[in-house]
């Protein structure tokens, strides 16, 4: 009597989350799908995609995540697994692990930074004796 398709909810492929301009969260956000903030954050972010903070958004915690383009302005501790892009109007205050980063001019960059991944390349780099 009742068709039973089933549907796939979990399917997620190219939708992006977005908090707008002039929206404020308290609070931690877990995401699996891209994310644009552009708004204030005071908590922490979790994503095993991208994060986009955009140039009037603020984030005041701790982000968790695969890549991130930073526009607006972060405080707190970063650990991305893929790529950190600092754009010319970013500022970024904290302690940073990464695997790679891009700084355009322009950005301010006050940070421990820790390229994860680097260490592991630079044992196998030869020595050069003197």
């Amino acid at each position: 009597m009742f068709n039973k398709t089933k549907i796939n909810t979990s399917t997620s492929t190219g939708k992006t989350n977005r908090i707008i301009e002039g929206t404020t969260l308290h609070g931690d956000i877990n995401s699996s799908t891209d994310f644009r903030l552009d708004g204030i954050l005071h908590g922490n972010f979790t994503s095993k995609s991208k994060l986009v903070i955009g140039p009037k958004a603020v984030v005041i915690g701790d982000i968790n995540c695969a890549n991130v383009d930073i526009e607006g302005v972060f405080e707190g501790v970063l650990k991305i697994t893929g790529l950190l892009s600092i754009k010319s109007t970013a500022k970024l205050k904290g302690e940073v692990f990464i695997s790679k980063l891009a700084v355009e001019p322009g950005a301010l960059f006050e940070a421990n930074c820790q390229m994860t991944g680097a260490s592991a390349q630079l044992q196998t780099l030869p020595v050069e004796k003197q």
